[in-house]
């Protein structure tokens, strides 16, 4: 009997590779053709600054991509922090991108699975590398050469040790990816709501100190960020375009610019998510907590362009977790499909108010709906056959119990570290993935023109 079943795992792993290899060139046939090359505008956008700053003694935001009105938008220290830039030409600080890129996102992905990642085998990978690539947000992100998967990847480690109880160093993520850009400072209120102090300082005093080392590298630029350039939203693009996925995009596409509606719309949505996040920690469920934050993330932020959605892919590991893969693969269906840009060049009607913010509906749906504090669904096996899983219990075999080995939690936050589903690291960011699914410069393209996709709106952000 062994040879016919080794010949049938034969068989099995060369209809896995075909179906792989199908679907990767569909992927990449999709890629190619359907969305508009973003041609690492953002990156050109960086790599111009520093190397201008650095090179040619020109001041940092008042570099401007030739042709363009675009320029640098972030803090100084994301300039420090890429400074080997002007070490590079500008293919090789693509390629370096890229890399980086690609490491993070496998940074991402390992923490979303979860301790038991490599039950999902090889072909689950490889379906999941094929969906992501599909992915909007994370096709814009590399296609604009952008930063978005290295801050979540860093937020997300932090949450990793918080859920594990390997708080010491807790907090530095949070407050490297805050210097960088300032949305991610969200998640050290997530921190303060749930009495993290120590992680909450530790956030905060390395946000402050790469903000005095920027300060210390060029005081003059670092003068004019926080006291001009930061509070100026022209620089970095028209807040009604079709990109910005925020509530204050769906206020301007509605022309209501006021700060009054701006400023109530984002309390009652803080409110929410305070709400929401206070009960995932009570629970011992980080992930949930982060995945919320990264939700409020994009929808009180000013501008929040499609690309910045990589903030969504916790949220979509969590309705998998949670029992609820049709969910998740609906909502991420629609965030593959770039529909916001049929009603690039006009927004008005019932139909463009619906279809322009789909985006922001699907991250206010999420903010609203995610299930926080559930036990692991039951899991799928993509790499073995039904007869491969364990038996059922019977009464001649004990039960598990959640871990014992941990103290009694004094607070419903400290609960994190001893709440899970009963395996160690349970707890973790990592109880992700537990099924595998079977120019406007920056914001979204490079300006120009007449293409739908194209963002002449926008700058690198």
């Amino acid at each position: 009997m062994r040879a016919p079943r080794t010949e049938r795992s034969r068989l099995r792993r060369l209809r896995q590779l075909l179906i792989v290899m199908v679907l990767a060139a569909a992927v990449t046939a999709f890629t190619a053709t359907v969305p508009l090359l973003r041609d690492f505008f953002d990156l050109r956008v960086y790599h111009g600054a520093v190397d201008t700053w650095i090179h040619h003694g020109g001041r940092l935001y008042d570099y401007r991509v030739p042709g363009t009105t675009y320029g640098f938008t972030y803090p100084p220290f994301a300039a420090v922090a890429m400074l080997p830039m002007a070490l590079m030409g500008l293919h090789t600080a693509i390629a370096v991108c890229l890399l980086l890129n690609l490491g993070a996102l496998a940074v991402v992905l390992r923490l979303l699975a979860g301790p038991d990642w490599r039950r999902h085998g090889w072909f689950g990978w490889a379906l999941a590398v094929c969906l992501l690539a599909l992915f909007e947000p994370v096709r814009d992100t590399f296609s604009f050469g952008q930063v978005n998967v290295l801050l979540l990847a860093l937020v997300l480690v932090d949450a990793w040790l918080l859920a594990t109880g390997r708080d010491r160093w807790a907090g530095v993520g949070i407050g490297l990816a805050a210097a960088v850009k300032l949305t991610p400072a969200v998640f050290i209120g997530l921190l303060l709501l749930t009495r993290r102090w120590r992680a909450a300082a530790t956030a905060t005093a390395v946000a402050l100190a790469a903000t005095a080392l920027a300060a210390w590298v060029d005081p003059g630029a670092s003068r004019f960020y926080w006291t001009e350039a930061l509070w100026d939203t022209s620089r970095v693009g028209r807040l009604d375009y079709v990109s910005n996925q925020s509530v204050q995009g769906v206020l301007a596409r509605l022309g209501e610019t006021g700060r009054p509606l701006w400023a109530a719309a984002v309390l009652l949505v803080l409110c929410v998510w305070a709400w929401r996040a206070r009960r995932a920690v009570a629970a011992g469920d980080w992930t949930a907590a982060f995945a919320l934050t990264g939700l409020v993330a994009c929808l009180v932020s000013p501008i929040t362009w499609v690309h910045h959605l990589v903030w969504l892919l916790p949220s979509f590991a969590v309705l998998v977790r949670t029992g609820h893969p049709r969910t998740a693969g609906a909502l991420y269906a629609v965030l593959c499909t770039s529909v916001v840009w049929l009603w690039f060049e006009d927004a008005s009607g019932v139909d463009g108010f619906l279809g322009s913010n789909a985006y922001t509906w699907i991250t206010l749906g999420l903010l609203l709906g995610l299930p926080v504090g559930q036990p692991r669904a039951p899991r799928w096996n993509l790499t073995r056959s039904a007869r491969a899983t364990a038996p059922a219990l019977s009464p001649a075999m004990p039960a598990m119990t959640p871990g014992s080995d941990q103290p009694e939690p004094e607070s419903g936050t400290d609960a994190a570290t001893a709440a899970g589903d009963g395996t160690g690291d349970g707890a973790a960011v990592g109880r992700g993935l537990s099924r595998s699914a079977s120019s406007e410069p920056t914001g979204s393209t490079r300006p120009a023109a007449a293409n739908p996709q194209s963002s002449s709106a926008r700058a690198s952000s």
